[in-house]
């Protein structure tokens, strides 16, 4: 909005979005796109910012989520012409760093957590635990690969080499998101791509992040003292909705806190 006054300048603002949790889980606090569009329609379009800023603190999540909200952050950007930042707090890791990387800047704290670029896939067996308790497991299956990896069943050599197939082609693109978003800002180290993590300054020495820098004195640094901040996020229910059970709301946060136990936190 202009100032009515022509001599007198309004102050720059910039979007604040806030990315907690785990991306594309169970529950009300989960990362999604379909949750996030509204926010990021607003903290781009709303008042002409001269930029957004993410707060990320994300361990990981869903490689298909993470995947279409990093899209649309680029697509909002590019349309609107506004920059994006990302400020990095406990941990940007996995999907949580796949989204960071849509940003145009990354930034961390000295012990923020950054990186592991790779992805996982866990279960569990209970065939020798069935067949103690004399528990017979009966599956009918119309294509020989609809019972893939049944945690009730021995695991055999070919559904594993599948799964690793699939990993790798998920991993590919993973590693193709993060080489065209960081470019030539990536060192040259084999452990890059591996899984690995990185703290603080470090992260910033192999091209995860650009600087050590935290939102507001790094806003203000760009864009000066007296920028204001507006910030958006998703709004959470006090109230469950009533489809929403107990039960996938307490599987949400398990599995949310399971992510985030991950890098010690």
């Amino acid at each position: 909005m202009k100032s009515p006054i022509p001599f007198l300048k309004s102050k720059p603002t910039v979007s604040v979005v806030r990315l907690q949790g785990a991306i594309g889980m169970a529950g009300r606090g989960s990362l999604n796109d379909t949750t996030l569009a509204p926010v990021l329609e607003r903290a781009f379009r709303r008042g002409k910012p001269k930029a957004v800023a993410l707060e990320i603190n994300s361990p990981g999540g869903s490689p298909v989520q993470s995947s279409l909200i990093g899209a649309r952050i680029r697509r909002l950007s590019e349309e609107t012409k506004v920059p994006v930042y990302a400020f990095v707090e406990d941990v940007a890791a996995s999907g949580g760093y796949w989204i960071a990387s849509a940003a145009d800047e990354i930034f961390a704290d000295e012990s923020s957590i950054l990186g592991s670029i790779g992805v996982i896939s866990a279960g569990f067996g209970a065939h020798v635990f069935l067949s103690r308790q004399g528990i017979e497991r009966r599956v009918h299956t119309a294509g020989k690969s609809k019972s893939m990896l049944d945690p009730f069943r021995p695991e055999s050599e070919e559904d594993v080499a599948r799964l690793e197939r699939i990993l790798g082609q998920l991993h590919e693109t993973f590693i193709t998101q993060i080489k065209e978003r960081r470019g030539s800002k990536l060192a040259n180290d084999p452990d890059l791509f591996t899984g690995e993590i990185w703290i603080g300054r470090s992260a910033v020495e192999v091209g995860l992040a650009d600087g050590t820098a935290h939102l507001v004195p790094g806003m203000k640094a760009r864009f000066g003292d007296k920028v204001k901040f507006r910030r958006y996020g998703v709004k959470k229910r006090l109230i469950p909705k009533l489809g929403l059970s107990l039960a996938e709301e307490t599987m949400g946060l398990i599995e949310e806190r399971a992510g985030f136990a991950r890098f010690g936190l």
